[in-house]
C-alpha cells in the first residue's frame, strides 16, 4: 500500500512568484485531476514556476503546471504532462476575481500545492507585476540578510 501523504504538506511551490509580483490576495482552490496525476503528485512529479492562472467562461484554469507521469502508474492512459487544470472556488469568489483581473495589471499566479484533508488544492494569489526596479531591491534585501547571517555565524564561532 502506498504511504500516506501528510494532509498538511506542500507538494510544490512557485518560488518565483514572490520575486516577479506583489501580492493582493490569497485564495485556496481545489482541482480537477486525473488519477495518474495524483499518483504523480504524491511522489513529487510536479513543475510549478511556469504556471499560471487563466479565467474562460467565468471558470478558472490552471496553465503551465507540468505534472510528469510515473511510468508503473500510467501504462494504459497517455498522460499530457502540461494538461490545463481546472480550478474549483466558489462563485462568488470567482465573480471577485474577475472583477479584479480585468483591471490593469493584475494577474493571477499560482503560488503553491498542498495536501488539505486527502485532497490537492492550489493556493493562488491576486498579483500586481513588480518593476524592475523593485526586483533590484528584492535582490538587495535578501543579499543584506544573507551578509547579516554571515557576520551572525562567523561571531558565534
Amino acid at each position: 500500500m502506498a504511504k500516506k501523504p501528510d494532509p498538511t504538506s506542500r507538494i510544490a511551490d512557485n518560488k518565483k512568484a514572490a520575486f516577479n509580483y506583489f501580492f493582493e490576495e490569497r485564495h485556496e482552490a481545489g482541482m480537477v485531476l486525473h488519477g495518474w496525476e495524483v499518483k504523480a503528485l504524491r511522489e513529487g512529479k510536479v513543475q510549478l514556476t511556469d504556471g499560471y492562472v487563466l479565467i474562460r467562461d467565468g471558470e478558472l484554469y490552471l496553465l503551465g503546471c507540468l505534472i510528469h507521469a510515473l511510468k508503473t502508474a500510467s501504462t494504459h492512459v497517455n498522460p499530457e504532462s502540461a494538461r490545463t487544470k481546472k480550478l474549483l472556488l466558489k462563485k462568488d469568489d470567482i465573480k471577485h476575481l474577475i472583477v479584479k483581473v480585468e483591471q490593469k495589471g493584475y494577474t493571477l499566479v499560482p503560488l503553491n500545492l498542498h495536501w488539505k484533508n486527502g485532497f490537492v488544492k492550489c493556493e493562488i494569489a491576486l498579483a500586481k507585476g513588480k518593476a524592475e526596479h523593485d526586483k533590484r531591491d528584492t535582490i538587495k534585501d535578501r543579499e543584506g540578510k544573507r551578509e547579516v547571517e554571515r557576520a551572525m555565524k562567523s561571531r558565534n564561532r
